[in-house]
């Protein structure tokens, strides 16, 4: 169990540490609606501060029900987290490292939110000045990781079961 938790601890923590180091140098280097374009036409480097959730929800939203909204989500996700981390089998990898990921995601936005009431970010991709909305390390590791969830309940082996016709075996 201890060897289990330390891949939640370690992945997590690094995701945390490259999410905040990342951010940090965004908003010490670059002032705020500053765009720096690293692939022209595809990608740039824009430092953009985000008051909502996934693609600006809930961005209109007073700061003090934001805050409480996500520090209430926030708390009830990492709950079901370790839930489901729990209960993943031990030997489940793949599994651990995907909770892992979102776990640690989570945390890194949730420390900037508690910060700064927002979360910084800075990715900027588009395609002839259609913009994916900006997002950062955080977004990054909790998308992964949420694709690769469904990825596993879709390809979850699952023991077949027994069909009244199939006799059972003898487990003496």
């Amino acid at each position: 169990m201890v060897k289990r938790f330390s891949i939640l601890a370690i992945v997590s923590v690094i995701i945390i540490v490259v999410d905040q180091v990342t951010k940090s140098y965004i908003a010490t280097t670059m002032y705020l609606h500053q765009s720096i374009p690293i692939i022209p036409e595809y990608f740039s480097l824009t430092y953009i501060r985000n008051p909502g959730a996934a693609f600006g929800i809930l961005a209109s939203s007073s700061s003090g029900f934001r805050m409480v909204f996500f520090l209430i989500t926030s708390i009830f996700a990492l709950g079901l987290l370790i839930t489901i981390f729990v209960r993943l089998q031990p030997n489940d990898w793949w599994g651990q490292l995907t909770i892992s990921s979102i776990f640690g995601g989570a945390i890194g936005n949730l420390i900037d939110r508690l910060q700064f009431g927002e979360v910084i970010d800075f990715l900027d991709f588009y395609i002839n000045g259609y913009h994916w909305p900006a997002f950062n390390v955080a977004d990054m590791a909790i998308s992964l990781g949420v694709c690769s969830l469904f990825l596993l309940f879709a390809f979850e082996k699952r023991k077949p079961e027994l069909s009244p016709q199939q006799p059972q075996e003898d487990v003496r």
